[in-house]
């Protein structure tokens, strides 16, 4: 054990590295890495602990002792853990692990897995950061809202946000994470977001990557500050309402020599046998996720920044290439599992324990997976056995809706199953339905550019699909500069077009964005029943010919509101829709507003319903459906139930003065036999048709 004074006892010190061994740990980072300590005589300074089983030799090396390869040896401990303490450390001093080669033909420095901060790229080296000194939370309040409010019945509407290229400086440098609070928190909360979702925020050495090949684990990215500027901008959104998920990435790692590749000298972190550890599309290797310290590693890091950055979820990256051997490999490329099958058994059981453990200590976070394959239960409870997330990106929607925008309205009637093919499976699993980065980049258009048309067809376009989105069943999700009518596809080494605001329709564009968003927040229908069909029910699924979809959204109260999409350039009048019962409908939201840019067609007052069957439903109305446009009805004013009719009270029975009925002669006896008296008491009536109250 060791013999310096840290913050963990002697105790909890062995407990943790105990639970590191045998993969079970999920606060690592409180003992590995480098952390205030005092060795025997009372002297300050800083102990380094690193996990590396096969190395013969390691040394600390930095500012401190002139990144000399000899001064500063380590001393293996039990289980491959090697430590050494430093005296007179200050923050921000840099430092490598020097991992010396067997044949002592050399080293290798390697920033420290566990580094709370990193030098700014193109630098490596770790630095120095003690996390528990320097700054004070103020979001108490939003976990007190957190805790009581469950997901799953409330709005959840996510701004998908790259730091580095959401806005930049006049001459193209990167703002702080400061300087990004100060324009970041007021927008995303006048735009009407409730969480904004971070692309990784862990330090990376190449911007291409968009921060998706990690090498810092447990480090902030240096690039926009320190890791307490971050934690002043996370505070910032929680102080205005907002939450923050971020993208982490366990699937993966680079092969850069710095990081976590061929850690020791030998495969550490990744699978040794090529055919489980190589990523070749990617060129990155996979973690080796039945190895123990493996697996505390990956749990400490996950449950590092829902504790130290108050983090309100993690959005885990690219879950199927984890879930099978076969994952974008050829035949003889890959090894079976120990069934014959292609499921990764070590990354499920991995991905089970990982939620299992972060619900356990943290109940009302957001556990997302990016899952892209039909994978069963990815969003049920690990004892039932599921993955035991709580929401997972609905990526077959993304797609579908992705390649029916794009087409010329002429063949979306032929494609028609794209929008509504989703509501075959949309509660199977909690969703959230994404406009993600991956569909603005890689000459795939940006949401703006994917319409057809001319420009006012556009905008049109934009409207009417971003409000399907708003009104379909699942979680939203929408990455940054959709709401300004970019034109450009999203590039990472460029802030947003924010320049087209000067134009009318780009402002417009970003009202209506705003409006939406607000309505969507302020109509419970939308969100309370996503996971269910209580909250959801078509109207007209099949119109394909009018490329014209209608639904209903209720809340729990058993509130609707009626939603008709026309994803035609073609005006609808007298567009006759069913509704769940009688009275006045208004339309509350209408796309071709012309607030928001649009000619501002379609009914201005409200539409009575009339007794005439539609779409399954006793009553119905006619609206003016605008080109290109949805709209959103509300009930204004329901009909009263119709009062039943007093029963006549039964005549009184008088034996002696009741008529007595006459014989009828043969003649008419025969008539009425085969029903022909014309009697019009004798005929019967036709049913009246029932109104129907929900």
């Amino acid at each position: 054990m060791s013999k310096y004074l840290e913050k963990l006892s002697s105790h909890d010190l062995y407990l943790e590295l105990e639970a590191f061994s045998e993969g079970r740990s999920t606060h690592a980072w409180k003992c590995f890495g480098a952390h205030p300590a005092k060795d025997e005589n009372d002297v300050e300074g800083y102990l380094f602990r690193v996990w590396a089983p096969n190395a013969p030799k390691i040394t600390v090396i930095g500012d401190f002792n002139g990144w000399d390869l000899e001064a500063t040896p380590m001393t293996k401990m039990e289980g491959g853990i090697w430590e050494a303490f430093v005296p007179g450390l200050q923050r921000y001093d840099a430092y490598q692990y020097a991992v010396h080669k067997a044949d002592g033909s050399g080293f290798v420095g390697k920033a420290d897995p566990y580094g709370f901060h990193a030098a700014t790229r193109p630098d490596v080296s770790s630095k120095v950061y003690d996390l528990d000194t320097g700054y004070q939370w103020g979001d108490r309040d939003w976990f007190a809202y957190r805790a009581k409010s469950p997901l799953y019945r409330r709005p959840v509407n996510i701004y998908e946000c790259h730091l580095g290229s959401w806005r930049r400086t006049g001459e193209g440098e990167f703002l702080s994470y400061r300087d990004i609070t100060g324009y970041l928190v007021p927008y995303v909360k006048e735009m009407g977001f409730t969480h904004v979702e971070l692309l990784p925020v862990t330090e990376h050495p190449l911007d291409a990557s968009w921060g998706y090949q990690c090498t810092g684990y447990f480090a902030a990215t240096s690039r926009f500050g320190t890791p307490d500027d971050l934690k002043y901008l996370i505070d910032q959104l929680h102080q205005a309402g907002i939450g923050v998920i971020m993208d982490w990435v366990p699937a993966h790692f680079p092969r850069d020599a710095f990081g976590l590749y061929n850690f020791d000298g030998t495969p550490t972190y990744e699978y040794a046998d090529p055919r489980k550890g190589e990523h070749k599309d990617w060129g990155t290797d996979v973690f080796d996720f039945g190895r123990p310290e493996v697996r505390s590693f990956l749990f400490s890091s996950a449950m590092f920044w829902l504790e130290e950055y108050h983090m309100d979820g993690l959005r885990v990256d690219a879950v199927s290439s984890m879930l099978y051997l076969d994952y974008s490999r050829k035949a003889g490329e890959w090894l079976p599992n120990i069934h014959g099958g292609h499921e990764n058994l070590e990354a499920i059981k991995f991905l089970q324990d990982l939620n299992t453990a972060v619900f356990a200590a943290h109940p009302d976070v957001l556990m997302v997976a990016e899952e892209s394959t039909a994978w069963p239960k990815v969003t049920k409870p690990v004892d039932d056995g599921g993955l035991g997330f709580n929401f997972k990106w609905n990526m077959g929607w993304m797609n579908d809706i992705c390649h029916y925008i794009k087409l010329d309205p002429y063949f979306r009637q032929f494609n028609h199953r794209d929008i509504t093919f989703s509501l075959m499976y949309a509660f199977s699993e909690n969703y959230i339905l994404p406009l993600s980065h991956d569909e603005v980049v890689h000459m795939k258009g940006s949401f703006f550019g994917k319409m057809p048309g001319d420009n006012p067809q556009k905008f049109a376009g934009v409207r009417a699909f971003y409000t399907y989105m708003m009104t379909h069943p699942g979680k939203k999700l929408t990455f940054m500069g959709a709401e300004l009518g970019q034109w450009n596809e999203w590039h990472f080494e460029y802030s947003l077009d924010w320049h087209l605001l000067q134009y009318a329709p780009h402002r417009q564009t970003q009202d209506f964005f705003k409006a939406i968003n607000a309505f969507y927040l302020e109509n419970a229908p939308l969100w309370e029943q996503d996971d269910s069909w209580q909250g959801f029910q078509w109207l007209c699924a099949d119109d394909n010919n009018a490329n014209t979809v209608a639904f209903l959204r209720w809340d729990r109260k058993g509130t609707p509101l009626i939603v008709l999409c026309n994803f035609s350039p073609e005006r609808r009048n007298g567009y006759r829709v069913g509704a769940p019962f009688g009275g006045s409908w208004a339309v509350v939201f209408n796309t071709d507003d012309s607030a928001f840019g649009g000619e501002g067609r379609g009914d201005k007052e409200p539409v009575k319903t009339e007794k005439i069957p539609c779409h399954d439903q006793q009553q119905s109305f006619t609206v003016d459906l605008p080109p290109m446009s949805a709209v959103i009805l509300r009930c204004v004013r329901k009909n009263p139930a119709r009062k039943p009719k007093p029963e006549k009270a039964a005549p009184k029975k008088d034996a002696e003065k009741k008529p007595v009925k006459a014989e009828k002669k043969p003649a008419e006896a025969k008539k009425a036999a085969k029903g022909e008296t014309g009697s019009a008491a004798d005929k019967p009536k036709r049913a009246r048709a029932r109104k129907t109250d929900k």
